[in-house]
């Protein structure tokens, strides 16, 4: 870590895209080699007339760290569904995105969370888990939490990472992480008050739920 201004944000994606730079067909995940490297080719970026004026189809803003990565390529998360044929953004609420990705009959037990996740969009990581950046109220520094859902055992929502920022950081080896919980940064200097803000929005202070039919 370098300063506060440059772990969050903007100037952490900065950071993303200039180690993304350095070696763009790395692989963006060492253990799964089916997701592929960070480009296949030349980096893609979103128009900046385009840029500039994009919201999400809900009417919410774009955060920072999104902002800052799509100019850099948009190819990455083309890869994941992030767009539609008209290369709009293309969301999914968590029910659909769950039961597209784990099939039943895991995926019914993340359909209540539908109404309360509304705008969800996946991006690399886990196996028998996954990572789904999830838009609503966002932290302090305008991102929008990323959550792991996993199947193994009870099925669950856990908060992960407190924004893109972070996430792009962690997967690119930009920051070390402590231990192997889900939640783990919420006890991080740096991290954990922002992981708190958004368990407080998305499970009233709480960093995790489980997902059981007919229990929300």
């Amino acid at each position: 870590m370098t300063s506060p201004t440059a772990d969050h944000g903007t100037a952490l994606t900065d950071r993303v895209v200039a180690s993304v730079e350095a070696d763009p067909h790395r692989l963006v995940l060492g253990y799964s080699p089916w997701v592929g490297p960070w480009l296949t080719g030349a980096p893609e970026p979103l128009p900046a007339d385009v840029l500039a004026g994009i919201t999400f189809p809900s009417g919410r803003p774009l955060p920072p760290s999104l902002r800052r990565w799509l100019a850099y390529d948009t190819s990455l998360l083309r890869r994941f569904d992030w767009f539609g044929p008209e290369g709009d953004f293309a969301p999914r609420p968590m029910g659909k995105l769950a039961d597209e990705e784990f099939g039943e009959p895991w995926g019914s037990c993340f359909a209540p969370l539908s109404d309360r996740f509304d705008e969800c969009f996946l991006l690399p990581g886990g196996s028998d888990s996954r990572r789904v950046l999830a838009t609503g109220e966002p932290d302090a520094h305008g991102e929008y939490p990323v959550f792991a859902l996993d199947v193994d055992d009870i099925p669950c929502i856990m908060l992960m990472y407190p924004g893109l920022d972070v996430y792009l950081a962690d997967t690119a080896g930009l920051i070390t992480l402590r231990g192997e919980g889900y939640s783990d940064l919420a006890d991080d200097r740096t991290y954990g008050p922002r992981m708190r803000e958004h368990a407080r929005h998305a499970f009233g202070g709480e960093l995790h739920e489980e997902c059981l039919p007919g229990e929300f």
